[in-house]
């Protein structure tokens, strides 16, 4: 597969200089500074592309071109958002990119509890604590039905045994300070949506105010209309991805679990295979994210990959651990549920030159002293860099394929 990385443009103080080092082939990236809704321009797109271009790598993938809120609750100007859509979608085509990794996860991106979990080896990882998430939704948030919602939770078979989130997050709020509370909100709402989604900033002086506004514009949103709302535009843009030979590949839900009384669609096995036939057309694709997917107890992450390989058209390779209690982490790049030797073999075998990136990796080394954003460590992913190149030299020797590492001697 294509050795890419996700980079966030020029002002990521990961330079393009230190990834060519590394072997990378590829980046990952988006128009950061465009704000939501608006036009991609193909000047934008060109400058960006040949600033890459003149590093020895090309721009491989978007991550992402956002789907805007009124697109997936059904807006009133949603056919406005898709040509909108469309319009960004031919101007990237013009400049030679043609794979969009987005997701249709509504207001919340990717979540998580605590951003600096330490590990036994003295690194630290992203980590999803339920009771913690809970206490947010109930007592932070103040989430009309969230006590009732979070009463009736139940962890998949075998993990929680015995467990009760809602009694665990009433204890929390008996020891939680302004300045814990603060630490959390930080956790899920601004250090990991302000640089993904783009709905929130470090700069929102009442984050709450503001994702209970949003909240409330999926008020009677369930998940049969949500995937209504996600059929609608994709059978929009489809006639534009045929025409410009663009590849759309969605994100699966992270976590794959239904929160903040928010329908989530790209979860499990049925949903994905859902998804793919809804809108049969092969530019509809897969980001195989083994990492969301192997957050979900319920998730065989292997057969999933055996099953919709077929339909993906960008990989992202991490892996995630679930301890007993239910909580997860993300694990290491050789470990967890996923299973990642095997994902390579399947991925490699389906298509050698199918984009790749390694997701999320360690803070390790003094990472957590430089800034980066959450989950995106420069050391850290490097690590986890080096372990999947070879995982991928080894399977490429397997199957009789040949592969030179970019920057080196024979």
């Amino acid at each position: 597969m294509e050795r890419t990385w996700r980079w966030f443009g020029k002002k990521d103080t990961i330079t393009l200089a230190m990834l060519k080092q590394i072997g990378v082939e590829g980046i990952v990236t988006a128009l950061h500074d465009v704000p939501l809704g608006e036009v991609w321009t193909r000047e934008k797109i060109r400058d960006l592309r040949e600033y890459i271009e003149s590093y020895g790598m090309r721009w491989s993938v978007v991550e992402s071109l956002p789907v805007v809120e009124t697109i997936k609750y059904g807006g009133p100007d949603r056919d406005h958002q898709i040509e909108v859509y469309k319009e960004s979608l031919r101007n990237l085509s013009a400049e030679g990119i043609h794979c969009i990794c987005y997701n249709f996860m509504p207001v919340l991106d990717w979540a998580r509890t605590d951003l600096l979990h330490a590990n036994p080896n003295g690194s630290s990882n992203l980590y999803f604590n339920y009771a913690e998430f809970a206490y947010f939704d109930i007592y932070i948030l103040k989430r009309e039905g969230a006590r009732e919602e979070w009463a009736a939770f139940r962890f998949p078979e075998g993990y929680g045994e015995g467990r009760n989130v809602l009694a665990e997050a009433d204890a929390l709020a008996r020891e939680m300070t302004p300045e814990k509370d603060h630490k959390l909100v930080e956790n899920i709402v601004i250090k990991t949506q302000g640089f993904v989604s783009g709905n929130f900033s470090e700069n929102d002086e009442a984050p709450i105010r503001k994702f209970r506004e949003f909240l409330d514009l999926y008020k009677g949103i369930d998940k049969a209309q949500l995937r209504a709302n996600m059929k609608y535009f994709l059978e929009a843009i489809m006639p534009t991805c045929e025409q410009y030979g663009m590849n759309m590949c969605v994100h699966p839900d992270d976590p794959p679990i239904e929160i903040l009384g928010l329908p989530r669609i790209v979860r499990t096995r049925e949903d994905i295979q859902w998804l793919l036939e809804a809108v049969p057309n092969p530019h509809n694709g897969l980001t195989f994210c083994a990492g969301s997917l192997s957050a979900g107890a319920y998730n065989d992450v292997v057969e999933l990959a055996r099953q919709f390989a077929p339909r993906t058209h960008f990989v992202h390779l991490r892996s995630c651990h679930i301890f007993p209690s239910g909580d997860f982490t993300e694990a290491s790049h050789l470990g967890g549920r996923a299973d990642l030797i095997e994902l390579c073999r399947i991925f490699e075998k389906q298509n050698p030159q199918l984009p790749m990136r390694v997701d999320h990796g360690m803070t390790m080394l003094g990472d957590e002293t430089k800034g980066y954003n959450a989950g995106y460590s420069f050391l850290g992913r490097m690590f986890a860099m080096g372990q999947v190149q070879g995982i991928l030299a080894t399977v490429d020797r397997e199957l009789g394929i040949t592969y030179k590492q970019p920057g080196f001697f024979d």
